[in-house]
């Protein structure tokens, strides 16, 4: 009887030096893991030296001439005089065209890059009916699907003096629209790495549009 509680006592103390003896002591030695759940995996990692490839390099460089689908390489480099924006082309500099500001302050009207034409009202049109209006309605009035599930804080682009530029309380410049597309605000993400300079700007300018529409009753906000 005896020997089966030294045995006991024994086991019961091993048990107590395993879990607490070494607790915070370093060790060289990988941990022992029962459950690995999927830790370690055979896979490439991106920007992590990979003897794999011929460059050593685990990251591959696209195909050399390809863009991804959508978009377009600039023809000239972003500081050239004469350089225009791509048509499908993400932020790159500091202007109004790239971030709506002008200096310190949010700038009014479409950057001269860009007119408003038909085909961008299109654009501006699409992209607000998948990126926006879930949120700010089709018309525009904060009360798209997600105010049905407790989301109450859209923004209203028909509210009283959203037209009124000396109504600083209910007017968004231009600018100001189109950095918070880019940048996201309050509940609202960014979109900055989702949407193009250029769709950005069709948004706002499909958004005055709307604002025009209803303000003449074309449109109805219920």
């Amino acid at each position: 009887m005896l020997k089966y509680f030294f045995l006991s006592y024994v086991f019961v103390a091993a048990i107590v030096v395993a879990a607490f003896g070494t607790r915070g002591s370093k060790s060289e030695l990988p941990p022992i893991e029962i459950f690995p759940d999927m830790d370690h995996q055979a896979k490439v990692k991106y920007q992590v030296k990979n003897d794999f490839f011929a460059d050593g390099s685990g990251g591959r460089r696209p195909v050399n001439h390809t863009v991804p689908i959508g978009f377009e390489m600039p023809s000239k480099p972003a500081s050239a005089p004469d350089a225009k924006p791509p048509m499908f082309g993400f932020s790159n500099g500091l202007d109004y065209y790239n971030t709506g500001k002008i200096g310190d302050f949010y700038g009014d009207g479409l950057p001269a890059q860009l007119a408003a034409d038909k085909a961008l009202l299109q654009r501006g049109e699409r992209q607000y009916n998948i990126y926006c209006s879930v949120c700010h309605a089709a018309s525009g009035n904060g009360k798209g699907m997600t105010s049905k599930y407790g989301i109450l804080s859209a923004f209203n682009f028909h509210q009283a003096g959203s037209m009124d530029t000396k109504n600083p309380g209910a007017y968004r410049a231009d600018g100001a629209i189109f950095d918070v597309i880019t940048h996201g605000k309050g509940l609202m993400g960014s979109y900055g790495g989702n949407l193009t300079v250029r769709d950005r700007w069709a948004i706002v300018a499909y958004i005055r549009t709307l604002q025009v529409a209803v303000k003449e009753g074309n449109v109805s906000v219920q």
